[in-house]
């Protein structure tokens, strides 16, 4: 979209300078100029129109003309303005014997906001979406980037790549125009959760001192060949400056952007020269570019901070998109190092680590509901499926409603879906249905379990249903436990299940053996969680071989785990939640 701006060329004010408001047209200016003002180093993306009585006026990308004070901008701008009047005033004494009216001059001057540069190839390439309004510049991406994912990491928490819900009122927003933050925040002591920046590809940047106010992630082993892992929602995102994309935005240009509205460079100067007087921050001002950031291959490795104005809220920059995870946050995995990772077909991934030089494998495939179906394959080609239904967690909290970005469906691969599709959760708590999968006709689409199932109902033992079990098995053993922060805790355990059955009826006490719970009696322990808030539990059916003889005495989950080591054939998992009242 372009702006038609007509200037009417005067001879009778030869103070008042005119400059198209363009392209260069052979007078050293650029489309957009960055108007720096020298005490604080605030500036204004805007063009030149004219200047007269000690003021500059510039068009700000809104269309608004402001005058700006010549003399409180730097020393760089007063000479650029000096030699802007000589080049008017003899463009207009060149063309006074031609004109004996006025006459109208057109150009044509470009809509759209220097920061789209960055992301316009990626654009190109379908990976992102974006739009702007009068403050804000709106990206929508699912995170998933156009490259290998998770090689090379050492010291992995078990999270694999999934794609995220970025979009509609879940997009990440950039002001337009920065503020100079009156006290700037550091992220030595700040924003350990949540994104502080955007890469031009969609993905967020994440402070890299990791959620523990501590540990440098690239340091510690975590972080990829590109710079980034995955979060605790299953979220792709880097932890240092993404310079490998400028492969495609090209190296006069931003690799990402700080959620301040401030640009982030690579490790030179976009004319390829040398970075010098770096902040704290890693930012600095130039007289072309104004107040910027850039990239460093050591600590902070991209704005260490903000230059500019952020709410902090929570230990993140507020607001910001929420990640949508749907399994629960697992541990580190000691002594793992992921050797690859592989997009078998569409909706489907794939990633393999070694233990001791063992290889293992996690497949999973994505459900159009949003489920999702995971395999763990270990060393000897053992199977354990696992199923989980969606879930919001992670990230901050959405952006306001007022003029959201277009919506979308739920994105999968790399590209994003087409436009003008309803974007909706719909959440249920069956499980993925392909492969062993296990569900409960008594949990409903929300993934609640009734009251009636715990504590304060009648405290009955669920209906659990399970199918498609694999070949061989002869018995099937099936455990309710919930992970609390110190230790496991196991509600329910039954075992030696004969092969020909496929569920537990409502308060099932006939079926199987039934173990010790955590209070050492061979019974269903409903729920009675401490205090209010949303808890998660789940329900684990296992596939064996043969039937257990478990220790006297200690027919309990750890010793279950134990005696089904060498003797399982395949698992599968019921997530669900339960909300106390009282």
């Amino acid at each position: 979209m372009t702006l038609l701006i007509v200037v009417i060329a005067l001879n009778t004010l030869p103070l008042i300078t005119f400059a198209h408001d363009g392209h260069d047209h052979g007078t050293g200016d650029s489309t957009v100029r960055v108007w720096t003002y020298s005490e604080n180093g605030a500036h204004i993306h805007a063009t030149y129109v004219a200047s007269v009585d000690g003021k500059v006026q510039v068009r700000r990308k809104d269309g608004k003309v402001v005058s700006l004070e010549i003399a409180k901008l730097t020393e760089a701008d007063h000479k650029w303005i000096e030699q802007k009047v000589v080049q008017v005033r003899a463009l207009n004494e060149n063309t006074k014997l031609q004109i004996q009216h006025p006459r109208l001059v057109t150009t044509r001057a470009e809509s759209k906001p220097l920061i789209a540069d960055s992301f316009d190839p990626f654009a190109k390439l379908g990976v992102v979406k974006y739009r702007q309004d009068s403050k804000f510049f709106y990206v929508e991406s699912n995170s998933m980037p156009d490259h290998r994912m998770m090689v090379g990491i050492t010291a992995w928490q078990q999270q694999v790549p999934m794609p995220q819900p970025y979009f509609d009122n879940n997009a990440w927003r950039i002001p337009l125009e920065p503020v100079v933050a009156k006290n700037p925040l550091s992220a030595k002591s700040h924003f350990f959760r949540g994104a502080i920046a955007l890469a031009a590809n969609g993905v967020p940047i994440f402070n890299p001192i990791k959620n523990d106010g501590r540990t440098d992630t690239l340091l510690a082993g975590e972080l990829d060949e590109f710079g980034g892992h995955c979060g605790r929602a299953d979220d792709y995102h880097y932890h240092i400056a993404p310079t490998h994309l400028q492969e495609i935005v090209g190296k006069d240009k931003p690799v990402a952007y700080a959620l301040d509205g401030y640009a982030i460079y690579g490790y030179t100067e976009p004319d390829g020269s040398k970075v010098e007087g770096l902040d704290q921050f890693n930012g600095h001002t130039t007289p072309r570019l104004g107040y910027h950031y850039h990239a460093t291959k050591t600590y902070p490795y991209l704005n260490g901070g903000f230059h500019g104005e952020v709410v902090e809220r929570d230990g993140q920059v507020d607001p910001q998109p929420r990640a949508g995870g749907v399994r629960p946050a697992l541990p580190p995995l000691r002594g793992a190092k992921i050797v690859d990772f592989a997009e078998l077909a569409k909706d489907s991934y794939r990633l393999t680590y070694e233990i001791q030089g063992k290889k293992r494998t996690v497949s999973y495939v994505l459900a159009k509901d949003g489920a999702a179906q995971f395999t763990f394959v270990d060393p000897n080609g053992k199977a354990n499926t696992e199923s989980y239904t969606p879930r919001r967690r992670g990230g901050g909290d959405p952006l306001p409603r007022n003029n959201p970005p277009p919506r979308n469906d739920p994105p999968r691969g790399n590209k994003l879906p087409e436009a003008n599709a309803a974007n909706k959760e719909k959440p249920e708590a069956s499980a993925v249905k392909t492969g062993f999968a296990v569900s409960s006709s008594a949990i409903g689409a929300d993934g609640m379990i009734p009251v009636e199932f715990t504590c304060d109902g009648q405290s009955a033992s669920p209906p659990i249903q399970w199918k498609d079990a694999p070949a061989g098995t002869k018995s099937f053993a099936l455990s309710l436990w919930h992970s609390a922060p110190d230790q496991e805790k196991s509600y329910w355990l039954v075992y030696n299940i004969p092969a020909n059955v496929d569920q537990l009826l409502k308060n099932d006490k006939k079926t199987g053996t039934v173990g010790l719970n955590d209070k050492k009696r061979a019974a269903y322990d409903p729920m009675c969680s401490k205090g209010p808030g949303l808890k998660k539990y789940n329900v684990t059916v296992y596939a064996l071989s043969s039937e257990l003889k478990l220790p006297k005495g200690s027919e309990n989950r750890e010793s279950l785990l134990k005696a089904i080591k060498d003797v399982s054939l395949a698992e599968t998992t019921l997530v669900f939640q339960y909300e106390r009242k009282k």
